[in-house]
């Protein structure tokens, strides 16, 4: 019975998928909206805004309905973990990647969330194990991430001390290894409606990161950001949080955690996009090249391409 459900659950249909490319489009806008708002606020303190402006947005169109405050009393605890793993953490270290690499960059380096929710999910669940094609896929995804990451590592050793650092290339892998986490525990939330789902998980992430910011970045004491940061960071926690957790715990209740970690594939397209158009960033080969590697191992992992190819040549 349990299989049969799961089977249910994981399937993706049109809808589903149509919906996995409208959270590819807005969560490459975040990586967009915080490299204009990063310039200016701190990032604990944005990750804080970001949070916080959400949750309100959510608790307002919400007003307690579908058992919100109930929920709230009754599963604090799995909603602090879930916001710890899902927001404080990933959010804050993409941010203080991206005060040194830009919108492309860090949504490519992010994509490898699949990978790492693979591998997870065969250790911490019953119901999606690894396979020949997960493990090609996910050897695939490492090895991009490798060509992103080593030849400017080791610029950074060799080269020019102008080279991004290291760091700010390793943290954004390291938020995708939370998500992978939070991919696989946010299965437990499907019996809850997406929307209260989204907004525990961000009032706890909010609760979180308000010490955290008010002691590193002491926020009242900074200037007012312009006003392309503040509408970034509007932009941030309005769409690119409060709405995208939305459809993201839809897509999860319905598809799965692999399936829905795929939206990453999608995430960088839309965020180099953006990033060309409105911050004049470019690309280098190397990283253009682990982008194709990592799509490789994504679709090696998604498994429709392959079984439509070997379908057609029968």
């Amino acid at each position: 019975m349990a299989s049969m459900t799961n089977a249910i659950k994981t399937q993706m249909t049109l809808r589903l998928w149509a919906l996995l490319a409208l959270l590819g489009l807005i969560w490459g806008g975040s990586f967009f909206f915080a490299r204009i708002a990063v310039a200016h606020v701190p990032p604990f303190t944005l990750v804080l805004l970001r949070l916080g402006l959400a949750a309100l947005a959510l608790h307002l169109y919400l007003r307690g309905r579908h058992g919100l405050y109930p929920a709230l009393r009754k599963r604090w605890r799995e909603f602090l973990l879930m916001g710890l793993i899902n927001n404080a953490i990933p959010h804050a270290l993409i941010f203080f990647g991206q005060t040194h690499i830009g919108a492309g960059l860090a949504a490519i380096l992010n994509a490898t969330t699949p990978v790492w929710t693979v591998l997870i999910a065969n250790t911490l669940t019953e119901d999606e194990k690894l396979s020949a094609a997960k493990i090609s896929g996910c050897l695939l995804g490492l090895a991009g991430t490798v060509v992103l990451i080593g030849p400017s590592a080791l610029a950074g050793v060799f080269g020019d001390a102008s080279d991004v650092p290291l760091w700010a290339l390793v943290l954004p892998v390291l938020a995708a290894v939370s998500y992978g986490f939070s991919a696989t525990y946010g299965k437990r939330f499907r019996d809850l409606a997406p929307p209260v789902t989204a907004t525990g998980q961000l009032t706890a992430s909010t609760i979180v990161m308000l010490p955290v910011a008010a002691f590193a970045d002491t926020p009242w004491a900074l200037p007012l950001p312009p006003l392309a940061a503040l509408l970034a960071i509007l932009g941030l926690a309005l769409l690119s949080t409060a709405y995208a957790y939305i459809l993201f715990f839809r897509i999860m209740a319905q598809a799965g955690a692999t399936n829905t970690s795929l939206v990453t594939l999608l995430v960088p397209p839309s965020a180099i996009l953006l990033g060309y158009l409105f911050l004049g960033e470019t690309l280098q080969a190397t990283d253009i090249a682990g982008m194709l590697v990592i799509a490789a191992g994504l679709a090696v992992l998604d498994g429709r391409v392959l079984r439509r190819g070997y379908a057609a040549g029968r």
